[in-house]
Parts: structure tokens; C-alpha cells; sequence
């Protein structure tokens, strides 16, 4: 280990934001003006610069200002915080800010004070995921990105945010998946689209504008932080191509293409031999190439100086900085590239052209932020202030996505309870009255708190005992706890994880519940006098089987870290204010999965020859404790195919193909055969709510393709959210490409349509179709 980690430097950035804020949010003091340039009110001779007329195209502005800088000035402009130039009426800017899932005090360019001591924190995007509803996350992040203008306006926040993490939450142990949308491609993808373009776009009429700038982040193939002593700075990601293009990359594909995002954050890992933020074909090849990226690429903060001193890449730190930037990276979290960028010109390992590339990618963001533009008062966002954060309909909006999100995976039929029948709710566990805990990683100061006990207590009384002194639970209290649900009508257990079980740079190595917290699950069931509900509060997933086959247990709810109202959130579904319409957006294993799988293995399909069971819902062979998409309501929904395909979908070749001629199992997904409506269908399923009460109800649509190139055993195609009242129906439309949706990607990472049977599944519907020449 060197004698300043990455790790370590990192939890000293991070500990010196987190003083920052103290100071901040204890003084009064705190800078009230926003941060930008071309500030001709106050500087009038700056209005002759190219750079701050707003009248030019933002390229001849950016090109102006790239052709006024000197090497040093320019050098500058390629780290964080990046310098101002006082000549030309810059300030420093930083780049860092967070907003994962709200408007974050990690990162040094956002802070809070007595003008704004708070920000709306929703669920952790796990939980927001498992909503299944594209509409909520971009309202999400427009409620977001219009709480960080706000706090912008009086200089508290930046313009560009490093959120959202759409990495494929591939290991259930991953510390990071509860910072993801899950396991599933096809949901990461809306996504991280539907976040992106929530915080991005304007009510402008000039569609190249942002409201704040977006980063997807982290490209690519990087999800193991810290795992029996295998660390992400020197972990070496090996991904075949097929994997890459199938799984891997699909988030961030969307991120640029769908959400038009403004920057990719490049991985503190290697794939394949190479560090992601020096790979020319990853950076300036595919998402610079291939996506069209309109924006700038950054590194994880420290990923140049981690690929020079611990994974030793390059042999003198002006190769790395040269690497980095002649690979399409554009601006460096950190000061590597501040401090040997200089040198790295001297001697001739980069010129000053492509340094000119990257300040413009990054001059180009910052003008479509309107930065260049003067006083931001005097813009679109500009009447925005303290008054629009934390507004009562931004916190109603957190509520409902944690009412969304959680999921309700057992009811033996005691849920929802009933509030009249119960004198006395038995509220036990190390999670049922945290605070911090409910909003995960990446946070911000919330603007109150709703605990579970709060949220519960505000209903029936209650009795409360915490069970274990922290979800460690080194110790558990069952004698207490065994007494108090004794003498209890109900009771509900609250258990599962914090961040210091699953985190950055913690990954878990089993799948069981925290020290004695299973016991203490276990002889509380046993001893309660009434129905007992157990509330996982986690990002990742345990191996609950226990407490699955209890029939003591009538009730089980996984609320992720449901944000600052999630304790109002499990009351309304506990008590049935709320139908509860959640599905899991990642597979729950056992424990043995994880004894005979190491993580470090990136292979997504099993392999029979050693024993591999293969990863996720598409490709996992083995037993579950629960599935991708599972998840109950207090209502009975039923479906019926309306609109079905045709048996037999025909495709047509022209008469040179080779698959005239030979024998073909699949056929390339492009060609005349893809073009205008000829591979096209739909699907129309009727749903109807057969049940006393209304509800929302997430229709699935999911193919098995013919054992091809490794297909998937099943993959998601389409998903809709549904309302229905009680005895209602509607129909919900799906739209199938063959090309586009029954393609499967091949071994060299090409998409191809595999010929013979498809299976179409909608809940317990099937219907098979043909796909032939």
C-alpha cells in the first residue's frame, strides 16, 4: 500500500467537505452570489470579449476563449477546481457536485447553510428503481436539478453534478448496487435517460441548453470496491465482448444517446489491461465516437494518479497525464493533471492541440450551463432561491417514491393491518428509528426526518425496543424483545443494513442478516403473541429464507433506504393507506451462491464445464430466495392477451444473402430485412383489478429467445405502470422491433436475430412465435 491511498485521500476529501458543511450550515456568512463569468454589469469591458457575446455560436465562443489563454491558464482548466483568470473575468470553478438522489454535501462544490440548511433527499436509487415508473424518475430529477439551481442562485451549489451511477448491479455484494437502478439493462437504461433528462432539460427553446449538467458514471465494467483485500484501484475487470456490449454498456449507451447526457465519468478499474480513463477505444473511440457524446469526460476523482502509482500503467507521471488526455479524457477529478500536464507537453507526449480539445468539451458544458452568459439572475433559472427547496410538494414527491418503491415480498394475508384492531404495535430493531440511514450514500442534509417507529407510532401505540446497538448487532436483547412481543397484538421487526455494512469501499462477503440480527428475527417470531412483520431496510439483498418459510412472519417488506420520509412510507403500506406496487430490480440469492462464485468473476453466463451458475435473472441457473420483478400487492391483478403477434414472423433477404444459400441459426439485427415496418408488432395485454381495492400494478414484458449464441434464459423487452380502481381494466400496449427487441448479442458483440422460437411472457401468459426466412 502506498503511503496515501487513493482510499485514504478520498476519506480526507470527504472529511474536509463534511467540515466544510459544519462551517457552513453554523454561519451566516455564506457566500450569497452565484459563481460565474462575463460579468459586464459590474465589468463593462469584458462585453468586447468573443467568449461573453451570447449573440455567437457557443463553438466561435469557446474557440475565442481557448485562443486567449496561455498553456498554464489553459492547464488549469483541466482539474476541479479549476482556476480562474482574472484578466478575462473567470472565477474558479469547481466541478464537483453530487446529486445521486438529491442535492448532495459530498463534493466540495456544494454546501449548506442558515439560507438553505437542507435539500428534499428522496429513497436511494435502488428503491426509486424498483418503482418500475420511467415518469418518476425524470420527475425526480427535474425537483432535483431545480433544488440545485436554487441553491446555486445564491451561491451554495455548482452547475455540474456527477450523478446518476448506472453501473449493472451485477454481485449482490457490491457495497455500491444500492447506488444503482439494478441488475436488469433495459431499466438501468430508462434510467439513467430518464434521471438524466429530468435534471438537464429546460423550459428553454433552445434544446442544447441545460438546466444543470449530468455525469454517468462508472464507465465502465466497474462494480467490485473492496472485496477480501481486492481493492477497484487495482482490480482488472476481464469482460469478454459480448458481455460489454450486452450488459455492461447498454446504461451508459442510453445515457448518451436517450438522455443527451453531459459527461461520463470514466473507472477507477482496469478492463481488460487497460485503466478505463486511458483507453482511447472506450473514451475517444466509443463514447466520444460511436454515441456522439456532447459533453466532457472526467475521471473518477484520483483514477490518473491511481493508474500511475498503484497500477503502475505508465513508468513517469507525465506519460500518465499524456495517456489520459490523448485517450479523449477531458478533465481530471483531482490535480494530476494540474500538476504534470506541463511537463508532459515539454517533452513532446502531448500537444497543446489536444489539450485545446479538452477545455473546449468542458468550456462547451459550461456555456450551454449559461456560465459565460453574465449574471444568472438575469436567466431563465434565475427567481429561483431558498423558497423552491424543500417545498411541501418536493417532500410529497420524496413520500410517494418511496410508497412506490418498496416492495412487499410475503403476505400470508394479516397486511395491510388494520389500525382499529390494534391497542398495542410492538416496534422492534436496529433500524427502526435511524435517520441518517434511510437516505444511504451520497446524501445531502435532509429537510426532516420520518423514521419507521415515528411513521407507525403516528397510527397506533406503540412500544419500541432497538434490539441490537447497531445493525452490526454484535449482541441482541432477546430477552427484552421476546417479552415486548409477547405482549403485543402486531409486531414489526425493522433490521437489514447501513453503510457500514454495504458502502464505497466496503462490499459485503455473505448474504446473512448482520450479526445476531437473524436470531433475534427468529425467537421474536417464535415468541410474539400476534403477527409479526419483518421490514428489510438494505440496497442489497439477504439470504432471508428463514423468515420466508415462518409462518409466524405473515409479512415481508425490502424498503431499500427509503429516504427522508420513509417512515411514512412503510406506515401507508403497513397499514394499507398505500397498495403497495414495487418489484425487485435485482435478484435476492441464497447464501450459498456467494460460497461457491467469487466476485471478481465478470462472466455474465453460466458455464456448465466448472460449475458457474451465471449472474442475474437473465442468465442465473440456480435457486433464488427472490426473483427480479417479484413483488405483491393488496390486490388481485389478472391479464389477457388482446393483441397477439403472429405465430410465424417472416423476414425477407435479398436475393445475394448468404442465409439463402446455407443453413443460418441467426441473422445479423441490420439490413433491409430491419427496415421500415416489415419487423414490427404489437402487443396488447388486458389488465384488470379484480380485487376490493384500487391499485398500481407494473405489466412485464419478457422473451425467451431460441438457445443461441448464448442467449438469455429470459429478458425484459418492456415494462408499464397501470392504476386501476377496484374491478377496472384497461389495456396496455407494447411495441415490438424483432431487429431492435428479439435480437441477442453474439460472441464478438454484434446483435443478431435468432431464427426458430420465441416465447413472449406477460405474468402467466405465454405466447410463442416463430421468427424464420
Amino acid at each position: 500500500m502506498v503511503s496515501s491511498s487513493p482510499l485514504t485521500r478520498r476519506n480526507r476529501a470527504l472529511s474536509s467537505v463534511f467540515l466544510i458543511f459544519l462551517c457552513f450550515s453554523h454561519s451566516s456568512n455564506a457566500q450569497t452570489k452565484p459563481v460565474f463569468a462575463c460579468d459586464v454589469d459590474t465589468t463593462p469591458s469584458l462585453a468586447a470579449y468573443g467568449f461573453c457575446n451570447t449573440v455567437l455560436k457557443m463553438e466561435y465562443r469557446v474557440a475565442d476563449l481557448v485562443a486567449r489563454l496561455t498553456l498554464q491558464e489553459k492547464i488549469g482548466f483541466l482539474v476541479n477546481k479549476a482556476n480562474g483568470v482574472s484578466r478575462l473575468g473567470i472565477p474558479t470553478y469547481e466541478w464537483w457536485s453530487e446529486a445521486l438522489h438529491g442535492v448532495s454535501y459530498v463534493g466540495p462544490g456544494t454546501h449548506f447553510s442558515s439560507q438553505v440548511p437542507g435539500a428534499t433527499s428522496f429513497p436511494q436509487v435502488i428503491l426509486t428503481a424498483a418503482s418500475f415508473n420511467v415518469s418518476l424518475f425524470q420527475a425526480i430529477g427535474k425537483v432535483v436539478s431545480t433544488e440545485a439551481r436554487a441553491m446555486y442562485n445564491v451561491g451554495l451549489a455548482g452547475l455540474t453534478y456527477w450523478s446518476p451511477n448506472v453501473n449493472i448491479f451485477r454481485d449482490p455484494r457490491w457495497g455500491r448496487g444500492q447506488e444503482t437502478p439494478g441488475e436488469d439493462p433495459l431499466l438501468s437504461s430508462k434510467y439513467a435517460s430518464g434521471y438524466v433528462r429530468g435534471l438537464q432539460d429546460t423550459d428553454s427553446s433552445d434544446a442544447n441548453r441545460l438546466k444543470v449538467a449530468a455525469c454517468c458514471k462508472h464507465y465502465t465494467a466497474y462494480d467490485v470496491d473492496n472485496w477480501k483485500g481486492i481493492e477497484r484501484y487495482n482490480f482488472n475487470a476481464v469482460v469478454n465482448q459480448q458481455d460489454m456490449d450486452d450488459t455492461y454498456q447498454p446504461p451508459f449507451k442510453s445515457c448518451v444517446i436517450d438522455g443527451n447526457v453531459a459527461s461520463v465519468m470514466c473507472s477507477y478499474n482496469q478492463v481488460n489491461g487497460k485503466p478505463t480513463c486511458a483507453d482511447p477505444d472506450l473514451l475517444a473511440g466509443v463514447i466520444r465516437g460511436e454515441w456522439k457524446l456532447n459533453g466532457y469526460i472526467v475521471s473518477d476523482c484520483d483514477s490518473v494518479d491511481v493508474l500511475y502509482k498503484n497500477q503502475h500503467y505508465t513508468k513517469t507521471p507525465e506519460e500518465a497525464a499524456a495517456i489520459s488526455i490523448n485517450a479523449g479524457l477531458d478533465l481530471n477529478c483531482g490535480s494530476f493533471l494540474g500538476q504534470h500536464t506541463e511537463n508532459a507537453v515539454k517533452s513532446g507526449l502531448v500537444n497543446e492541440t489536444a489539450i485545446n480539445k479538452a477545455i473546449s468539451n468542458n468550456f462547451l458544458t459550461l456555456m450551454r450551463l449559461g456560465f459565460f452568459d453574465g449574471d444568472p439572475k438575469k436567466q431563465i433559472y434565475g427567481e429561483l432561491g431558498p423558497k423552491d427547496v424543500c417545498t411541501p410538494a418536493n417532500q410529497e414527491l420524496a413520500a410517494e417514491a418511496a410508497r412506490q418503491g418498496i416492495v412487499l415480498l410475503k403476505n400470508t394475508g394479516s397486511l395491510p393491518l388494520s389500525p382499529t384492531t390494534i391497542k398495542t404495535l410492538a416496534v422492534i430493531g436496529p433500524n427502526a428509528n435511524v435517520t441518517k440511514t434511510m437516505i444511504g450514500n451520497y446524501e445531502g442534509t435532509p429537510c426532516k426526518y420520518t423514521t419507521p417507529l415515528q411513521g407507525l407510532a403516528a397510527t397506533v401505540p406503540t412500544t419500541y425496543l432497538q434490539g441490537c446497538s447497531n445493525v452490526a448487532c454484535a449482541v441482541a436483547n432477546v430477552e427484552v424483545a421476546t417479552k415486548l412481543a409477547a405482549d403485543a397484538d402486531v409486531t414489526v421487526l425493522v433490521m437489514g443494513a447501513d453503510q457500514s455494512i454495504e458502502a464505497e469501499s466496503r462490499d459485503r462477503v455473505d448474504l446473512n442478516l448482520p450479526g445476531q440480527q437473524q436470531e433475534l428475527v427468529a425467537q421474536v417470531a417464535k415468541a410474539a403473541k400476534g403477527p409479526v412483520v419483518l421490514v428489510i431496510m438494505s440496497g442489497g439483498g439477504f439470504d432471508i429464507t428463514f423468515a420466508k418459510n415462518d409462518p409466524k412472519i405473515v409479512g415481508i417488506l425490502w424498503v431499500g433506504y427509503p429516504g427522508e420520509a420513509g417512515g411514512i412510507a412503510i406506515a401507508d403500506v403497513i397499514f394499507g393507506r398505500y397498495n403497495p406496487s414495487g418489484r425487485l430490480p435485482m435478484t435476492w440469492y441464497p447464501q450459498s451462491y456467494v460460497e461457491k462464485v467469487p466476485m471478481t468473476n465478470m462472466n455474465m453466463r453460466p458455464d456448465t464445464s466448472n460449475g458457474y451458475p451465471g449472474r442475474t435473472y437473465r442468465f442465473y441457473t440456480g435457486e433464488t430466495v427472490y426473483s427480479f420483478g417479484d413483488g405483491l400487492s393488496y390486490t388481485k391483478f389478472s391479464h389477457s392477451l388482446v393483441k397477439a403477434p403472429p405465430r410465424v414472423v417472416s423476414l425477407r433477404l435479398e436475393e445475394s444473402h448468404v442465409c439463402r444459400s446455407s443453413e443460418c441459426q441467426s441473422l445479423e439485427a441490420v439490413g433491409p430485412h430491419c427496415e421500415g415496418t416489415v419487423s414490427g408488432f404489437e402487443v396488447h395485454v388486458k389488465v384488470r383489478n379484480g380485487g376490493d381495492r384500487e391499485g398500481i400494478h407494473t405489466v412485464f414484458l419478457f422473451t425467451t429467445p431460441p438457445e443461441v449464441h448464448g442467449s438469455p434464459r429470459k429478458h425484459l423487452l418492456g415494462f408499464e405502470k397501470i392504476r386501476l380502481g377496484k374491478m377496472e381494466e384497461d389495456v396496455v400496449k407494447f411495441k415490438v422491433d424483432v431487429c431492435n427487441d428479439l435480437s441477442v448479442v453474439d460472441e464478438v458483440g454484434k446483435r443478431r436475430i435468432g431464427l426458430g422460437q420465441h416465447l413472449l411472457h406477460v405474468g402467466d401468459l405465454k405466447h410463442s412465435l416463430n421468427i424464420r426466412l
